[in-house]
């Protein structure tokens, strides 16, 4: 028999206050699990006239003051969250039969933390973000192709590559949280927080 929380959850919702220790608990789990990407997830933006967009990022930090990822700032998802900086995050592990739904206001990161990450990065993908103008037409790839010889020639140092100015992260600050559990005859078990004042998180379940 399953151990249970105290709402009658499976055991591996825990008893935590905070979701983002709990987010902690399934991310290390799904690193263990899923074979490729544990930490890709899908990310929804709308533009200035309501219409969504949706499409996978990978999350490359998270602590209590939000999920970090990173992306050209002309590309499409950029440009909507500089209109409205509502957006939410979907992570699905099928390994472990479950999904966390975030939804948040997004921020851009400092720039300290933008060339931190920028140059940790892989000389071919640092190349990339200068010569990709990210969600724009190309003509065909040798245009694109073309624009890497360009950049490479242009910064052939591996490791003096200059993080460009269109080029940072986005931090998506929570305020709903959601953990799924896939169970059977679609009677799964959900754990909804949200944030109140002060930093304190309310949890309550929700029907399948």
């Amino acid at each position: 028999m399953n151990q249970k929380n105290s709402f009658g959850l499976d055991y591996c919702f825990k008893d935590l206050e905070n979701p983002i220790d709990l987010f902690k608990e399934w991310f290390n789990e799904a690193k263990k699990t899923e074979i490729n990407d544990p930490n890709a997830l899908a990310l929804s933006t709308s533009d200035s006239k309501g219409v969504s967009s949706l499409r996978m990022v990978l999350l490359k930090d998270f602590n209590k003051n939000g999920f970090i990822f990173y992306t050209n700032l002309n590309s499409k998802k950029s440009k909507d969250m500089k209109i409205n900086p509502n957006a939410s995050m979907c992570f699905h592990w099928k390994s472990l039969l479950r999904q966390i739904r975030i939804t948040g206001l997004v921020s851009k990161v400092t720039d300290k933390e933008a060339d931190k990450y920028y140059h940790s990065r892989n000389y071919g993908s640092k190349i990339g973000a200068w010569a990709s103008n990210q969600s724009s037409i190309l003509q065909n790839r040798d245009e694109l192709f073309r624009s890497i010889d360009d950049y490479k020639k242009k910064y052939p140092e591996e490791d003096k590559v200059p993080r460009p100015k269109h080029w940072s992260g986005w931090n998506l600050k929570p305020y709903e949280i959601e953990f799924w559990l896939q169970r059977k005859n679609r009677i799964h078990e959900r754990l909804k927080y949200k944030k109140k004042e002060n930093d304190y998180w309310e949890r309550f379940l929700l029907n399948p």
